[in-house]
């Protein structure tokens, strides 16, 4: 089967888009391959089109776990066989998604980065057919990239371990990478030859336009007035989120908002009351979603018309994907980036404090952490530890925002792997016999819900087991589920330890009596972050150039043509007119 063939048999695409083809054949080749395409390029068929032609197994590689989530289901609809293994699953649930990608046929398998560091996923992972890496996100794995993930850095022993005779190649996929970081991702991936693909990231269609103003609430309401459609506005904290949702709301306008403190279900709801707005008519949509940068990645809709950023973002590379999430379906839109220059700048030197804190406290950190786990010297690795940040702080006297700062800090380090408001699944063990069970005169419903439970989980009247309320049941919502398991417990018949949302705290090593940050960690990490925010701030600064032909030079596309619709572009033109 041809690569054309399989984008029609199992995609039903007659064509494929600028630089698929490329990407997809360059695979076929057997070369590694790093593919630089804009948001909304169509990155997934690049891995998802020649592993149905090699007829094997492809690892992705992603953090996002909802993004998975929806891959897997749209493969599925096209009756093709996909797994995802993700924070949550039971050990039952994992073992049956890796046996059957082992015996198959499965085509994909959908892992976060982190769970590459499990030693019992390491030795299954070597007896997969695996015929493909797709590194998503990739601009992770480069620390000079913006949003670097320590556990990215063991895909290159990943490799080691899977790579045959057949020599498998590697796929890495970003949207946002300077040339620095294409250069320093082909390095930590080992490839074997440097090839680098990409598409200009030009988005003829999106105008960029920075407002300055000290009345930020209120100019959102003023664009939103002049741009119809779907939006999304951009926020630095939940709190803003809630708040701006609500006066945007009080305003007439249909908006909510989203942030990473939400679990699953209430992020579901809110995304798809979004994605459903067509127009103002719709009573159930919502037009605005107010959100921080939790929300957007993998998130399917063409039709947003204006992005605004009520806050300065931290890096060029942030703005930019977030900004891109405008006019994906190619019609007329806009990024809006709302300044105010005072204000914005102050915010912005407090922001390298809070996220570069002196070596000193990020130690004393450490250590108070340690002692509020009841970790004691010497102890502590391989444990996990749900954290409450806020309790810690409170009892510890410690700032918050410092605190996650040093925190992740210490991950980078490799002391601790520290994961921030990780959805914790309901768990569940069963305290009773299963001959007992007859003797409480439980109601019909109740022996359903248990027999449902070991039926789905054999080991539950042994450990507490991480379950799943949608494979539970279609008969039964999440509330019915969990007033029956919450009526059980009460009896004692089993311990029920219903959803959080928690954030982990791991010890990759023993508690240690001294901490070092190396400088490859800290002072330039530190210096990078600085430059960064720089060239963000000089960006809203800017009134001469281009925006749209400063953003592609910042990406290394040094000879753009003017855009001639971003507000500096506007504005020149206006004055030649006059």
């Amino acid at each position: 089967m041809t690569a054309r063939e399989a984008l029609k048999t199992y995609f039903g695409y007659d064509n494929f888009r600028p630089l698929q083809e490329e990407i997809v054949q360059s695979v076929l080749d057997g070369r590694d391959t790093l593919a630089l395409m804009p948001t909304g390029g169509g990155k997934s068929l690049c891995f998802q089109v020649p592993t149905m032609v090699m007829n094997g197994l492809c690892l992705v590689i992603t953090p996002l776990i909802a993004l998975m989530k929806d891959q897997v289901e749209n493969l599925r609809k096209r009756d093709i066989r996909a797994a995802a293994i993700y924070t949550g699953m039971s050990y039952e649930e994992q073992k049956t998604a890796l046996d059957n990608c082992q015996w198959g046929p499965y085509h994909f398998l959908y892992v976060s980065p982190e769970r590459l560091e499990s030693e019992e996923f390491r030795e299954r992972l070597a007896r997969l057919p695996i015929c493909l890496i797709a590194v998503d996100e990739a601009h992770c794995i480069s620390q000079w990239g913006y949003d670097f993930r320590p556990s990215y850095l063991k895909i290159a022993e990943i490799r080691d371990l899977v790579d045959g005779e057949a020599r498998l190649p590697i796929l890495a996929l970003t949207a946002t990478a300077t040339p620095e970081v294409v250069d320093d991702i082909q390095e930590r991936l080992a490839f074997r030859e440097k090839n680098v693909l990409r598409k200009s990231f030009l988005r003829s269609n999106l105008s960029y336009v920075v407002r300055q103003t000290n009345k930020k609430a209120d100019e959102i309401v003023h664009i939103l007035s002049k741009v119809p459609g779907s939006a999304i506005v951009y926020v630095r904290n939940r709190q803003r989120a809630q708040e701006l949702a609500a006066y945007l709301n009080a305003k007439g306008l249909s908006a909510d908002f989203y942030h990473a403190g939400l679990n699953s279900k209430e992020r579901s709801i809110k995304q798809e009351a979004w994605k459903k707005f067509k127009d103002e008519r719709e009573s159930q949509a919502i037009r605005v979603i107010v959100a921080t940068n939790a929300f957007g990645m993998g998130i399917d809709k063409s039709d947003v018309r204006v992005v605004i950023h009520h806050d300065l973002p931290d890096t060029i590379e942030a703005y930019f994907q977030e900004a891109g999430r405008a006019g994906r379906d190619e019609q007329k839109a806009f990024a809006v980036l709302l300044y105010d220059p005072t204000t914005d700048k102050v915010k912005a030197r407090k922001r390298v404090a809070d996220n570069y804190p002196p070596k000193e406290f990020i130690c004393d950190v450490y250590h108070k952490t340690c002692d509020f786990l009841g970790v004691g010297a010497g102890s502590g690795q391989g444990h996990t530890f749900m954290l409450p940040i806020h309790d810690l702080c409170r009892i510890m006297h410690l700032p918050i925002l410092q605190t996650y700062s040093a925190l992740h800090l210490l991950s980078q380090a490799g002391y601790i792997d520290f994961q921030e408001e990780q959805e914790i699944h309901p768990r569940v063990k069963i305290r009773i016999t299963h001959q007992e069970i007859a003797d409480y005169g439980l109601g019909e419903m109740q022996l359903k819900v248990l027999d449902l439970l070991m039926r789905k989980y054999t080991g539950i009247f042994t450990d507490l087991q991480y379950i799943h309320f949608d494979s539970l049941s279609n008969e039964l919502s999440y509330k019915q589920l969990h007033e029956l398991l919450v009526s059980l417990a009460q009896r004692n018949i089993l311990t029920y330890i219903p959803r959080s949302i928690e954030n982990t705290f791991y010890f990759v090593q023993d508690r240690q009596a001294d901490i070092f940050l190396p400088i490859s960690i800290y002072e330039k990490h530190q210096q990078q972050y600085i430059e960064k925010l720089k060239a963000m701030v000089e960006y809203a600064d800017n009134q001469q150039y281009c925006r749209s032909q400063l953003l592609l030079s910042y990406f290394g596309e040094d000879n753009a043509d003017t855009c001639g619709t971003c507000d500096i572009c506007r504005a020149r033109a206006k004055q030649t007119n006059t």
